[in-house]
């Protein structure tokens, strides 16, 4: 995680703790996507990040899987993306 924070880039948590929605990022920059636990990341990892976020989940009490969660944020990362190359 250093080494990509040397190399300028943001690095993002998922942890349901947080109080950012993961849409609320921005994710067109250079960004890593640090992953956790299903109960979030590592507070060594949450003290590396520059923002904590979670994966919307309409279901209350219910967490996300990590690999399902990880798969929502990369897909919003992408449309993220795809969208800012489509507006230039």
């Amino acid at each position: 995680m250093e080494e990509l924070k040397e190399a300028g880039y943001w690095l993002v948590g998922l942890d349901e703790q947080a109080d950012k929605n993961y849409t609320e990022v921005d994710y067109t920059s250079p960004v890593g996507i640090v992953l956790g636990r299903k109960a979030g990341i590592a507070r060594v990892d949450a003290q590396a990040v520059r923002f904590r976020c979670f994966p919307a989940n309409d279901r209350p009490g219910k967490s996300l899987n990590v690999s399902v969660a990880a798969g929502v944020v990369l897909f919003e990362a992408i449309r993220q993306r795809n969208t800012r190359s489509r507006a230039k």
